[in-house]
């Protein structure tokens, strides 16, 4: 996702922070652990013309690539009413893979559609408007169904990415009249997806952006500020599991080459990001614990600023894995499944956000993470 307003950040006034608490997070199990982050087979699909371009051409190691792929844990979308179906899908599917192979799942979902949406761009504007009754339907038909969805499903294992960049908006971009009004409508609504998503099989992670959006040194106690704020307004006894960052974006978990527009931050690739981040979430008495997207990680040297987020020259990133280098992070995801367009910017010929794009797609196989290792079937 986009950052922006990168050295001004404000914060509504008046947010008091919580007490220091323990944070469980620490004594209670990874969720991830043990389990395999769920195959979505409908983006599965869709990466069946990659496979025969890259065969029809002869080129076997990267058809072979797609193939792993096609096998890797991605997140599942549900970003208005009409795609609430995705997680009956999601479910479905899960549980078929969890009796056929004995390996349990851990489905991967993203709740995506505040009203007002996208409060800075437009590039991924949603269905609901405040100013249209929108708070009403997105607590009465988006999460209460999508609640009551996952909550039955006690068999499987949920992650929920909660509204991706909605609170980084509030954080650093209330000089936008727009965001300025929705700030408010941000907090609400997540704080109500919270209150209603407490199920012991599911867990909570509250986007936190990405480091070259809240990871400079004036924005990290802000952002703490403002999680903290909107996870008390769900009330008392309620809990998130922890934070989750670089969703739709191109940062590194571990950046290889240390990129010069990241120098003065001490959150110059997402590992960086999270320990920085920690010890002022648990100043808030929240939890540090962290997935960190790597769907699409761009390629060292292809971005002139940390600002740039529209399809930008990427591969594949690390497949998911439980084994990182950082104890504050649960496990590496692939949240961004590759191969939607941003939007039409960033390269020639990109569709609409949202849109496949195929010469995308081709691209991310081929500056894939080694991790993404070739296999014929």
């Amino acid at each position: 996702m986009r950052p922006s307003s990168l050295f001004v950040a404000m914060i509504t006034a008046g947010a008091v922070s919580a007490a220091p608490r323990l944070d469980r997070s620490k004594t209670t199990p990874n969720p991830f652990e043990g389990k395999k982050l769920f195959a979505n087979p409908s983006w599965a699909e869709k990466l069946e013309p990659t496979y025969a371009t890259f065969k029809a051409v002869g080129d076997d190691t990267n058809a072979a690539k797609v193939r792993t792929v096609q096998k890797t844990g991605t997140f599942v979308w549900v970003s208005d009413r009409y795609g609430l179906r995705n997680i009956d899908a999601a479910i479905k599917a899960a549980r078929a893979e969890q009796a056929r192979s004995g390996v349990r799942q851990i489905v991967g979902l993203v709740l995506y559609n505040l009203p007002d949406r996208d409060c800075s761009a437009g590039e991924s504007a949603g269905e609901l408007s405040s100013g249209n009754g929108g708070m009403d339907l997105y607590k009465n038909e988006f999460i209460k169904p999508y609640a009551a969805k996952v909550g039955a499903a006690k068999d499987l294992t949920f992650a929920i990415v909660l509204e991706p960049d909605a609170l980084a908006n509030a954080v650093t971009n209330q000089g936008n009249e727009f965001c300025a009004k929705a700030a408010p409508v941000y907090e609400e609504g997540i704080a109500y997806a919270i209150a209603k998503l407490q199920f012991p099989h599911v867990h909570l992670y509250m986007d936190a952006a990405n480091g070259g959006w809240l990871g400079w040194d004036d924005n990290l106690p802000l952002a703490a500020a403002e999680f903290a704020k909107v996870v008390r307004m769900a009330g008392k006894g309620t809990k998130i599991r922890g934070f989750v960052t670089n969703v739709s974006n191109y940062n590194p978990f571990e950046a290889v080459v240390r990129e010069n527009y990241t120098q003065y931050s001490r959150s110059w690739d997402e590992s960086h990001y999270a320990s920085s981040l920690a010890p002022f979430l648990e100043a808030e008495g929240l939890p540090s614990r962290f997935i960190i997207d790597q769907g699409r990680v761009a390629v060292p040297g292809a971005r002139k600023e940390w600002g740039e987020w529209c399809n930008v020259q990427a591969g594949f990133g690390r497949v998911p894995t439980t084994t990182t280098n950082n104890r504050y992070v649960d496990s590496i995801v692939w949240v961004k499944p590759g191969g939607e367009s941003d939007g039409m910017c960033g390269m020639d010929g990109a569709p609409k956000a949202g849109a496949w794009f195929p010469k995308y797609v081709e691209m991310l196989v081929k500056n894939a993470d080694p991790s993404v290792v070739a296999r014929s079937s």
